[in-house]
């Protein structure tokens, strides 16, 4: 038997304001909306698809699973996305190698690097 990846869902408290924020990062779109508690974003170029989830309690603290986001121009898109409302958290440079973490709208923290 086979797992196959069929999508990354995020837990939140209010599901829709994460997935338009996300949607708008990644110049995706949000395509589905289940009553307020499932929504699906649709990212130009990926295999697979992020979504949304409404639980009444987000686990608290630092989540086990992050995205890692490649970008051209590091410095450009950590000041785009702290501008649309993220967080950043940290910065780190490893053998000439940078990424910044950052944390979305609902804290949840995720990596950008410049590209490989």
């Amino acid at each position: 038997m086979t797992l196959t990846l069929g999508m990354i869902t995020f837990d939140s408290a209010e599901p829709g304001p994460l997935a338009t924020w996300w949607a708008e990062q990644v110049g995706g779109r949000v395509e589905q909306e289940n009553d307020g508690w499932f929504y699906m974003v649709e990212v130009p170029g990926a295999a697979h698809k992020m979504a949304f989830q409404k639980v009444p309690d987000p686990t608290p603290g630092k989540n086990r699973v992050h995205l890692d986001l490649i970008c051209e121009d590091l410095d450009g898109e950590v000041a785009r996305l702290t501008a649309a409302g993220a967080q950043e958290y940290e910065r780190h440079d490893m053998d000439g190698f940078r990424w910044v973490t950052l944390t979305d709208p609902d804290g949840n923290r995720f990596c950008v690097s410049g590209s490989h």
